[in-house]
């Protein structure tokens, strides 16, 4: 998710660090365009584009495969990509909970042996204040919720499952040193709900506008929790600009971050 919004202003950031970084993008023509931007912006050409589409399954796969293939090192993944529309995937999935969660628990997956390998280092999770809202029912996962508003109970609910994901994920990668972290970036202003209904927009639009911080404001949490020493005790836990916070209650829920997990690995095949 780095060719705009947060994730390319994340990008832009580390690269300005002097880290050689993985734009890993649904679309070819954005993710050359940022990443060329990025290396032009820097001067760090090591900075490049890999496509990777989030709602599809074997995507994901393929992208792991060449990535594991060319990269000996890894040692920060940041799970940014997000969309907020409705719909289906190729896979079957609520488009929303397998491109905001199911498609990075696998790619997580996928990567953790080498990110072991590269240890000390890091898993950042773009989880978002919306968990507040969030039901994740295990024996419904990956199916869209019933109502009106089944798009945005469907954002809600793989919000939940990103703050879940880091707490359940810290809890087994425990003495790897593989540490990771979900972030509440604020609200930004970025694309994500390009995909909002028609009659939302004119409220929403200047809202965002007037009130929402742009991307490099939104990318500051993540690349703290990214970049800053000391991180390690706190692994598992909820960031937002402020510090780390307590989720709210269904994201401290250790049962459901468990039967999520289980889940998860049985949607993706693993």
């Amino acid at each position: 998710g780095g060719s705009s919004g947060i994730g390319a202003a994340t990008a832009l950031e580390l690269a300005r660090c002097g880290a050689r970084v993985i734009l890993a993008t649904r679309s070819a023509r954005r993710g050359e365009a940022a990443a060329s931007r990025i290396r032009r912006e820097t001067g760090n050409n090591e900075v490049q584009f890999m496509h990777l589409d989030l709602a599809s399954l074997s995507s994901v796969r393929a992208f792991a495969s060449t990535f594991l293939r060319q990269e000996p090192q890894l040692h920060l993944l940041i799970n940014n990509a997000g969309v907020s529309a409705g719909g289906t995937t190729e896979d079957g999935f609520s488009l929303p909970f397998q491109v905001n969660h199911l498609g990075h628990f696998l790619l997580t997956q996928l990567l953790l042996e080498r990110l072991r390998s590269c240890a000390p280092s890091r898993v950042v999770i773009v989880a978002s204040s919306a968990h507040c809202a969030g039901h994740l029912r295990p024996e419904s996962l990956g199916r869209p919720p019933p109502g009106l508003f089944s798009a945005f109970q469907d954002y809600c609910d793989s919000k939940l499952a990103n703050v879940l994901h880091a707490r359940e994920l810290a809890t087994r990668e425990e003495g790897t040193q593989v540490t990771c972290y979900a972030v509440h970036p604020g609200f930004v202003n970025t694309s994500l709900f390009r995909h909002a209904p028609l009659w939302l927009k004119p409220l929403l639009l200047p809202l965002a506008w007037l009130l929402f911080l742009d991307a490099s404001e939104g990318a500051q949490v993540v690349l703290d929790c990214a970049t800053q020493e000391g991180l390690e005790p706190l692994s598992g836990r909820y960031f937002t600009d402020c510090g780390p916070r307590l989720p709210w209650p269904a994201g401290r829920d250790d049962r459901l971050a468990r039967a999520l997990w289980e889940g998860s690995e049985r949607l993706v095949g693993l």
